[in-house]
């Protein structure tokens, strides 16, 4: 699909405003993470796929050894009578 735009002013900067079928076409929403690839010719947009990396730790290994006391669990504060709610 072609579609024709234009590169307009935006604060000191230039921007391209996606809207219409730019917009609902990929389903970008607000805070969709894109990787951009520039060219000497231009530049395309695509949604960034879902990392797969694992992480470095796994939950297990961060807790491994640790006790209560070097979680610090004596600075908890203890709930007061009227903070608890009813389920």
């Amino acid at each position: 699909m072609l579609l024709e735009a234009k590169i307009q002013k935006w604060g000191n900067g230039l921007g391209l405003r996606v809207s219409g079928v730019l917009r609902d076409m990929p389903q970008f929403t607000v805070d969709t993470p894109v990787e951009i690839n520039v060219t000497p010719l231009g530049f395309t947009v695509v949604k960034k796929s879902r990392s797969s990396k694992a992480l470095p730790f796994s939950e297990a290994d961060l807790l491994k050894g640790i006790t209560a006391d070097m979680a610090h669990a004596d600075c908890l504060a203890a709930p007061l009578e009227t903070e608890w709610v009813a389920a």
